[in-house]
């Protein structure tokens, strides 16, 4: 007997296992918005506006920001570790509004113990930088009501400085030459196209996120990265009005954080976002993949510092434009850039003005066009919807990114009791196309930096999407903008680990 009752309960847990591993099961919907990954973490991070819903600015100031943003894409920009393979959720808050400043910045954690810190996202740079106690001109308050954070490195006890010596710090993949203090440590230095800049120096720390594994099961987790310390900042960056606590960049650099965690295996090579543009916004930012149905993509061009795709044409109401494809060839200055950190779209000039036309001509006997602060602009009587065409922006494998007027119109007011809407998109200052909120908003995007490939679709971003984090891609719904996970894998290990303490058991038994 004292043998039988073990089998028999040995017996059970192998039942039950086969049953599970045949059959599969679904679990209940967990609040969040949804990744992919087989064996690591998938990371979600909140995205917020630079900027209170309630505060206007001018198209000329959100102008001048795209232009300080392109010279930032222009010129580029230079512990213990916990692996679960779980989901890490956050709410995106914001709006692609130009009026209301589409500028989104998250929430990272950094250090033991662990400072919060307000940082910029950016997929146009690679670096996670953060400003420096020592910083002597860096902003102390912010018109963004946030309180600013300044990185401690002395305070935390698993900070580590990168030597010169150190490999990164003569990195080919290193986007700005490394420079060598006295005190030998390995520092940097951005400086950007407006005048302004940052410098400081490399550090090793712990950077923190929670994973959850299933349902009311959420694992704190953790992984040593390489990110900048800003000890000097110039330029926009010292101004009060805009302060963040730093730049957190997304680039395809080693450097960046998505890089260095997928690497290792805690995250996949993946990033999506899903970006609200009605006017309370929201959306999601993942490091993972969102699984919805119908993504198109297109390769990423080679060889390129930015998310370039080659972009072929641009096609209005169905009729191509007369544009010479020679125009959208990427090189390291040319080519079409997708960019979450621009809020408008640019296109070159030779572009522009034929799109400018072919929307005028399209729409010239049902609204009356106008020219507002140098912008085109039309006043409408009715729904954009049943006036303006649609747009398709066509590129390379196939895929073509469809726009509807809300896609490339912008509201500006009103004006003699008519609603005036005017072209999201500007002349490129550069040779460079730049793909920004405006037409990004109200799809899912996923950057699918293994395949080399950037996806898209017409999506809801109020509605939920789908995720899988098993290698079979199990993929489960949900009604409401949240993450739901499949568990499967994870309570499956759980009953190998009861099956595997039994059979010690009653191995133990025995003797």
């Amino acid at each position: 007997m004292r043998i039988f009752r073990p089998l028999m309960l040995l017996f059970a847990v192998v039942a039950v296992v086969l049953a599970l591993a045949v059959t599969g099961f679904a679990t209940p919907p967990l609040p969040s918005t949804l990744a992919k990954y087989a064996a690591g973490t998938v990371k979600i991070l909140p995205l917020e506006r630079a900027f209170p819903l309630d505060e206007q600015v001018e198209l000329s100031e959100l102008r001048a920001r795209d232009r300080v943003r392109h010279a930032r894409i222009l010129l580029g920009g230079g512990g213990r570790q916990s692996s679960v393979g779980g989901v890490v959720d956050f709410p995106v808050q914001g709006s692609s509004d130009p009026y209301l400043v589409g500028l989104y910045f998250t929430k990272v954690k950094l250090g033991s113990p662990p400072t919060e810190f307000n940082v910029q996202i950016d997929t146009g740079s690679d670096i996670l930088w953060v400003t420096c106690s020592t910083c002597s001109n860096c902003p102390h308050s912010s018109g963004l009501g946030i309180d600013l954070h300044f990185f401690d490195a002395p305070g935390s006890l698993t900070a580590g400085s990168v030597t010169c010596s150190d490999p990164i710090c003569s990195s080919v993949f290193q986007t700005t030459a490394a420079q060598c203090s006295e005190n030998n440590q390995c520092g940097y230095s951005f400086r950007y196209g407006d005048g302004s800049g940052t410098s400081g120096f490399y550090m090793t720390d712990t950077f923190y996120f929670d994973a959850i594994l299933g349902e009311s099961l959420v694992a704190n987790s953790s992984a040593p990265i390489v990110f900048g310390c800003s000890t000097y900042q110039s330029g926009d960056l010292t101004k009060s009005d805009k302060a963040v606590d730093g730049i957190f960049g997304f680039g395809k650099g080693k450097l960046s954080v998505v890089s260095q965690l997928s690497s290792r295996g805690i995250t996949p090579p993946v990033f999506s976002h899903c970006l609200k543009g009605d006017g309370s916004g929201g959306g999601v930012f993942v490091l993972g993949e969102i699984l919805v149905p119908g993504i198109v993509y297109s390769p990423l061009v080679p060889s390129q510092p930015h998310y370039n795709l080659n972009m072929l044409s641009i096609g209005v109401n169905g009729q191509m434009l007369p544009i010479d494809a020679a125009v959208f060839e990427a090189s390291n200055t040319r080519g079409t850039i997708v960019d979450t950190g621009t809020t408008l779209t640019y296109l070159v000039k030779e572009a522009y003005d034929p799109f400018i036309n072919a929307i005028s001509n399209s729409v010239s006997q049902l609204v009356t066009p106008i020219i507002s602060n140098g912008e085109q602009c039309y006043l409408v009587s009715t729904s954009i919807s049943d006036v303006f065409p649609p747009v398709s922006f066509n590129f390379a494998g196939g895929a073509s990114m469809m726009l509807r007027p809300q896609e490339y119109l912008f509201h500006y007011g009103f004006y003699d009791g008519a609603s005036m809407w005017c072209i999201g998109f500007k002349i490129a200052p550069e040779e460079q196309t730049i793909l920004g909120d405006l037409v990004l908003k109200d799809k899912v995007f996923v950057y699918d930096l293994a395949r080399q490939r950037i996806g898209w679709t017409n999506y809801d971003c109020s509605m939920s999407v789908n995720v899988s984090v098993t290698s079979g891609k199990d993929i489960v719904n949900s009604g409401q903008p949240c993450l739901t996970i499949s568990t499967r894998n994870i309570l499956l290990r759980f009953l190998f680990s009861m099956l595997l303490t039994l059979l010690l058991c009653i191995f133990f038994s025995l003797t």
